[in-house]
């Protein structure tokens, strides 16, 4: 249990210290972490607590959680499609469980519950092979009635009035939401207590790569040796791995989000609808917190778009015609790495000490503590963990794709 609070309280008039520290930009590291997000920080916080590796930069060309980190929507889950996804992702939700007391930071986990809405034959057949799958994988998943819906959703519409009535789900009990900001600081935090140095506004400019191998990273604050840099941005991570001289198969196409004006608490769970192409969930503030899938195109634009909003608005409607009156707050856009077969890179790469850990499209957060974990024992030990295994950037041309697509639903 953390007692900062309590502390804080008793010293009402002495400011809090800051949750990192700025240091000098060196001009060494033993790592450089390219991304100042939940992956970059997870690693460098596993780098230093399993393995004993401090002498670590991660290097955020903004601020802290700025890009990914910050806009998503910060919803979990392990019922994917693929047995290499499901104990991926399962692993991950293990770690988010542990993570407030690991870090004695309250990342806000609720484990309220997941439901992938099915309203056609074949969507309901998928839910059911999803669901087999999981249970193979020891991961709570399974198919519910309409009538359970109606019992875990009380607002939602079960009847045959929407265009594409809801003929059933699959409930995922261990999923939920987090707090994306909390996950960010948290790990930022406890990286900066074992002598990890976090530069924001460092953009780094270029990789030196010399007899097929990383000797440096150029940034805006001067040049740092290093032999070992690992790529954890998304939305630029095929900018940064053409530094280095590696091409990415990564198409970056924007992602868009919204949330409503606080209501009173309806909404125990989270909903998905592949269907209407829709999610959606309640915050702890009552704000409603709405996406759908990724932008039809490749682009870097985080506009925000009106045709998104008006077409968003009219699939939640479908089954949630109570909220009509109900205000748009905030909209916004990230940027999403896809990959052909919706699963992630993680690993080395062709030029030797060169690593990533991008192509996560919408999958990112739900994976932060999994990957930072295993990509710092894959550069402690210099040996691929089996997890990530499936995932290397090879597979692409050896054929060996890990195809989550059948689990994307909108690609939340």
């Amino acid at each position: 249990m953390s007692f900062t609070l309590l502390k804080r309280g008793l010293r009402p008039n002495r400011p809090p210290a800051p949750m990192w520290r700025e240091h000098p930009l060196q001009d060494h590291y033993d790592v450089v972490i390219i991304g100042g997000g939940a992956h970059g920080l997870a690693t460098a916080y596993y780098l230093a607590t399993v393995h004993g590796i401090t002498d670590v930069a991660v290097l955020e060309k903004r601020y802290i959680g700025s890009g990914a980190s910050g806009r998503n929507t910060a919803i979990l889950r392990s019922n994917y499609l693929t047995p290499e996804g499901i104990l991926f992702y399962d692993e991950s939700i293990k770690l988010y469980e542990n993570l407030a007391s690991e870090l004695d930071f309250n990342v806000m986990f609720s484990q309220r519950g997941h439901l992938t809405l099915a309203h056609t034959d074949s969507s309901m057949r998928t839910m059911q092979w999803r669901a087999e799958v999981n249970q193979i994988q020891n991961v709570d998943s399974r198919v519910i009635s309409p009538a359970e819906v109606k019992k875990l959703v009380p607002f939602i519409d079960t009847s045959d009035r929407p265009r594409y009535p809801i003929m059933g789900a699959l409930y995922h009990p261990p999923g939920g939401v987090i707090r994306h900001d909390a996950v960010v600081w948290g790990y930022a935090r406890a990286a900066d207590a074992k002598g990890v140095h976090i530069h924001q506004q460092t953009e780094v400019t270029g990789i030196d790569v010399e007899h097929n191998r990383v000797v440096a990273v150029q940034t805006n604050r001067g040049r740092i040796a290093t032999g070992t840099v690992l790529n954890a941005t998304a939305g630029w991570c095929s900018l940064i791995a053409a530094m280095a001289g590696v091409r990415l198969p990564v198409e970056t196409r924007p992602l868009q989000a919204c949330v409503t004006e606080p209501l009173k608490p309806f909404l125990d769970t989270v909903i998905v609808s592949g269907t209407f192409h829709f999610y959606l969930s309640q915050s702890d503030r009552g704000e409603l917190v709405m996406g759908a899938s990724v932008n039809p195109f490749a682009s870097y634009s985080t506009d925000a778009t009106l045709d998104f909003a008006e077409a968003l608005a009219g699939h939640v409607l479908e089954l949630f015609p109570s909220l009509a009156k109900v205000r748009l707050l905030r909209h916004w856009a990230g940027l999403c790495d896809m990959t052909p077969d919706f699963s992630p890179i993680m690993g080395t790469t062709p030029v030797d000490g060169f690593l990533v850990d991008v192509g996560w499209g919408t999958y990112g957060f739900k994976a932060a503590p999994v990957s930072g974990k295993r990509m710092a024992e894959l550069i402690a030990t210099n040996r691929t963990p089996e997890l990530i295994a499936p995932f290397a950037y090879d597979r692409f041309f050896t054929g060996q794709i890990v195809g989550e697509k059948g689990a994307a639903a909108v690609t939340n």
